[in-house]
């Protein structure tokens, strides 16, 4: 199977240089495609009879090097592949938005979501290096998996750079046969059916004040000037340590679920519709349940073990874990379950746990 690895770059102020080069010819290639493609599309519904086919990668990419690349000399001091593999993205994403699995593609911005792709001489040299075209061979903090790569991508987070790959990787069977189920919740991330609690980070709820502080002494700050640019990456890089504080309780606890049991039972979770709930939203949001789930399905393909997903409207909650008898109502702030039938007295989300592992038996 495929599996990501992202690393941060060292990097010189001339690399930085070129990489953001890169970045401007990325997103200058992709807001040009999708200003000529939002303009053909207006076209065909106002002109019904007499539509133009709408381009494919290939076509953009020649209508770029004829019109674009001509006048704009810069687009020759980077790889040919960055807008390549940008116009490769707007098309990709014109698909999702027509198969409605996505929404319309959006102009890009400088300073956000700064990123772009480069194929063709990547190489690994050493532990630590790594070669790119045209920028050359860039240094990393942390050992590089001695892998076959032919393409990476190069991304911006504030002020520091990262470079991501995808590689081959076999699929490890480690033999493990029992069955757990994991209730997902606000209180605490993860209640195990073994009774096991994994906390959550609540990393954003730990810094919401100072956040909130920084974006306050900041507000008078002139657009575009040193201080207002100081201030930014102020404020970015405390984003950056919630999202990475949330990402590293996440991924110790999928990966002790993926790696020590033969099965994982969870519950579908209609995420969109619980963040409607405007009292839970940012608790919720706080936890990244999308993400839990995201990691624990590809980890689980990783050792050899059964992710297995129950309807939404199973009554995990609703029913007694003892005799089996469901409740009419529950509300959320009974946080232990008393069934009626039996006087059997459980932790609500224990109680969830052991139905959902008893689900796939």
């Amino acid at each position: 199977m495929l599996l990501g690895f992202k690393t941060e770059l060292k990097l010189n102020n001339q690399q930085r240089t070129a990489l953001m080069k890169h970045c401007g010819v990325a997103r200058h290639a992709w807001n040009w495609a999708l200003g000529l493609t939002k303009q053909i599309l207006d076209h065909n519904k106002t002109n019904p009879e007499e539509k133009i086919k709408f381009p494919t990668a290939i076509d953009l990419h020649k209508w770029l090097v004829a019109l674009v690349k001509s006048e704009n000399k810069w687009y020759y001091e980077c790889s040919k592949s960055t807008p390549q593999q940008a116009l490769m993205a707007l098309r990709e994403a014109w698909k999702r938005c027509f198969n409605k699995t996505a929404g319309v593609p959006k102009f890009k911005k400088k300073g956000k979501r700064d990123s772009f792709t480069l194929e063709g001489t990547v190489k690994i040299l050493g532990s630590n290096k790594i070669q790119v075209p045209v920028v050359g061979v860039l240094k990393t903090y942390e050992r590089l998996p001695q892998q076959l790569i032919k393409s990476c991508t190069i991304s911006r987070q504030s002020d520091r750079w990262f470079i991501s790959f995808r590689f081959d990787i076999e699929v490890q069977d480690l033999g493990n046969t029992d069955v757990v189920g994991v209730d997902l919740g606000v209180k605490s991330l993860a209640t195990l059916s073994s009774g096991e609690v994994i906390a959550g980070a609540k990393s954003y709820k730990k810094y919401e004040a100072k956040l909130s502080r920084i974006q306050w002494l900041n507000r008078h700050k002139i657009i575009g000037s040193n201080n207002w640019k100081k201030a930014q990456t102020q404020v970015a890089r405390l984003h950056r340590k919630i999202a990475n504080i949330r990402k590293d309780t996440l991924h110790q606890a999928t990966t002790l679920l993926a790696k020590n049991h033969g099965t994982v039972v969870i519950e579908d979770l209609n995420v969109s519709g619980m963040m409607a709930n405007h009292k839970l939203a940012k608790a919720i949001a706080d936890m990244s349940f999308f993400e839990f789930r995201r990691q624990l399905t590809y980890k689980c393909e990783l050792y050899g073990s059964k992710l297995v997903v129950v309807d939404r409207w199973f009554p995990s909650s609703k029913t007694c874990s003892n005799c089996g008898t469901k409740k009419e109502t529950l509300g959320l702030d009974e946080r232990v379950f008393e069934c009626g039938h039996c006087g059997f007295i459980i932790d609500r989300d224990l109680n969830a746990a052991i139905n959902l592992s008893k689900a796939v038996s």
